[in-house]
């Protein structure tokens, strides 16, 4: 739960307002699209939700604890315990396979799933023992969504996660957060700028110049592998 969240950059003299007094909730087990241009808050909006940035006023709570009023390395725990998050770049080691870059998580989490069960959750276990080298945008992708699940995170933060691929291996990106979403009860939130993503959300929150414009809830979702663009 976010409310009145504002965000204010300075470099220089100069304020740039990247949030301007957002109030947004996440529902457990929805899978959420944010949407909107580029420079309309999004990507501040996503890392202040997940800890990863702390807002210049406005609080950010997640199950009754205030993570606006916490410090590094409480938000670091929050981060470890129960965020995962999916970036447009795939961040993979590249001296690891993927059943490596996909275990590295696990060395932290308490609960986690086997590195294993998580490559075979986005369709990659014959790929275990490959290098990022040897492997697809679009299977780099999904190994970067297997390591971020693999933890059990209550909720998956997701950047532009088809933001570097084409139509039909970004589909097959959000097939697999669509599964997690559904087998594992995972609230998800997928930013994008690619309206189309949107028709697969539970919600669709749309955000123009640092506010929240409207909010649609879609009462007839189309399934992932239904989407062109």
């Amino acid at each position: 739960m976010a409310r009145s969240l504002a965000k204010i950059y300075r470099m220089g003299e100069v304020e740039v307002h990247a949030l301007r007094g957002v109030d947004v909730d996440l529902y457990r087990g929805e899978l959420a699209v944010l949407l909107g241009p580029s420079g309309s808050g999004k990507s501040t909006l996503l890392n202040i939700l997940g800890g990863l940035d702390v807002p210049t006023t406005g609080s950010v709570t997640y199950q009754g604890r205030e993570l606006s009023a916490c410090d590094q390395d409480e938000l670091t725990l929050y981060r470890r315990a129960h965020v995962g998050f999916v970036f447009q770049f795939y961040n993979l080691i590249p001296s690891l396979t993927a059943l490596e870059n996909t275990a590295l998580v696990t060395e932290i989490a308490d609960n986690p799933l086997a590195p294993e069960e998580a490559l075979e959750l986005v369709g990659l276990s014959e790929r275990r023992d490959h290098f990022p080298s040897q492997m697809s945008g679009g299977e780099q992708q999904r190994v970067a969504i297997a390591r971020a699940v693999a933890k059990r995170p209550d909720v998956l933060l997701c950047d532009e996660p088809t933001g570097a691929l084409d139509i039909t291996t970004g589909i097959r990106v959000l097939e697999v957060l669509e599964r997690i979403n559904r087998e594992l009860g995972t609230t998800t939130a997928v930013i994008t700028h690619n309206a189309t993503i949107a028709s697969m959300a539970d919600r669709v929150i749309h955000l123009h110049d640092g506010r929240i414009a409207r909010v649609d809830v879609n009462t007839a979702k189309r399934p992932a592998r239904e989407l062109e663009w």
